[in-house]
């Protein structure tokens, strides 16, 4: 089992590349894996800056909460980048998101190789987590995980940001939304959310193709 945590802060505009430049070295020039992380993601999304670290082992069971031997380094390097974005912002843990729904298929993995990743952002009401989780449970137990190829599901809140972080098979995300965002069970979903969830940007959403994160890093181990 992969353990997420989703790290959510503000980010300059056009920072991408010397934020990735600064963690390609220290990902390339020390080993991660020996604190129990094999993989990250950095996106970015409309200033802000997203970041999925990726354990073998639960952080809270280990206490290896730091993700590379050069931690403070990193931080002092990115900070003229990347800085807080919860208002009551203390220390570090506080721009970790909260997950409050999680999801995968039952049996065997789906077929059609490595799934890719998708990290959809939005604002969510105050207060609204539980009821967004029972949303996606109800859903997830019909037909639409199968007929958008999702093999997980994890949602995550911040202060007011909302991050869906899907994981599926087969056809690009933005062909299948494409092709069944007319179906009822689609429909329905987004009718459902639709109190609770808002688009982050609405002077630049038009469909929900428009809320997807751009990954500008990733790193794996390789051992």
């Amino acid at each position: 089992m992969t353990f997420r945590n989703v790290i959510v802060c503000r980010m300059v505009p056009g920072s991408e590349q010397t934020v990735a430049d600064v963690f390609g070295y220290y990902d390339r020039t020390t080993r991660p894996q020996d604190l129990g992380v094999v993989g990250r993601t950095l996106l970015s999304f409309h200033g802000l800056y997203i970041h999925l670290i990726e354990r073998n082992a639960d952080p809270r069971v280990t206490g290896q909460t730091r993700g590379l031997p050069a931690f403070q380094q990193i931080a002092e390097q990115i900070a003229p980048y990347v800085t807080p974005y919860p208002r009551d912002w203390k220390n570090p843990s506080d721009s970790v998101a909260k997950e409050f729904y999680s999801w995968s298929p039952a049996g065997p993995p789906a077929a059609g190789g490595e799934p890719s990743r998708t990290v959809i952002v939005a604002r969510i009401k105050p207060g609204a987590e539980p009821t967004v989780a029972q949303i996606f449970a109800e859903s997830d137990a019909g037909p639409l995980p199968a007929m958008m190829g999702v093999t997980g599901r994890w949602l995550y809140s911040i202060d007011d940001v909302y991050l869906h972080v899907l994981e599926r098979v087969g056809e690009p995300f933005d062909g299948a939304v494409e092709q069944r965002h007319d179906q009822p069970a689609f429909a329905k979903i987004m009718d459902d959310l639709s109190p609770y969830i808002s688009p982050f940007d609405p002077d630049t959403w038009g469909s929900p193709l428009d809320a997807v994160a751009t990954e500008f890093y990733r790193w794996r181990a390789e051992d």
